[in-house]
């Protein structure tokens, strides 16, 4: 049975209550594209924070301070609540949400791009003029808002893509690593006949046996 083949019937294997919550997951990123600019900017402020952190402190963080407390706190008050909760970086996070206030239009800035080019375009925007994005947490914003051909390369995908001989586990994440490695999970998420959106939690929970977001 070839890597992928053992893969496939991994993820076939994923109890069918996580498979709805999957497809749940999946059709809230979709609903974004009916919100608004207030709740695709609570969204980048959550994927500012998981970004050397767990992805539970964030949701955590997000559900305590919401979009007035990203919008309207001091950046002291917010490093006060993001400590809190234990991150390690809340100096720096309340900085990058402070910064990233400028841009709180920031579901018509990504149509926008998206409309006229393409969501990888899109990306590039956000790691270029957001403060504390790189492509991993810009791609995972925008697959959070409903995007579906982006690459969220995190540990957990790393470790579970490299156990499974399709990658060689990277040292390092520079741009053009970052974006070899994407290719190969693009290709891998059109052999399984999925999304990249998709096959990202679904390898998600095969490594954590989580369903977040």
């Amino acid at each position: 049975m070839s890597k992928i083949s053992e893969l496939k019937a991994k993820i076939n294997s994923i109890p069918e209550e996580y498979k709805q919550i999957i497809d749940l997951r999946i059709s809230e990123f979709s609903s974004f594209n009916q919100k608004t600019n207030e709740d695709w900017f609570s969204e980048l402020c959550f994927c500012l924070l998981t970004a050397n952190s767990k992805a539970q402190t964030a949701i955590n963080i997000q559900k305590t301070l919401g979009y007035d407390g990203f919008t309207k706190l001091s950046q002291e008050n917010l490093a006060r609540t993001i400590r809190e909760h234990k991150h390690r970086f809340h100096n720096n996070k309340a900085k990058y949400i402070i910064q990233a206030r400028q841009n709180k239009n920031i579901k018509e800035i990504i149509q926008s791009i998206v409309k006229k080019e393409n969501e990888f375009k899109a990306r590039e925007w956000l790691v270029q003029n957001i403060n504390g994005l790189g492509y991993k947490e810009a791609s995972h914003f925008l697959r959070n808002t409903g995007h579906k051909s982006l690459a969220i390369l995190d540990r957990h995908i790393l470790n579970i893509l490299a156990d499974n001989n399709i990658i060689e586990k990277p040292k390092s994440l520079n741009k053009k690593i970052y974006l070899d490695n994407e290719k190969i999970f693009q290709n891998l998420a059109s052999s399984l006949e999925t999304t990249p959106a998709k096959l990202d939690l679904q390898l998600w929970y095969l490594q954590t046996g989580r369903v977040l977001k």
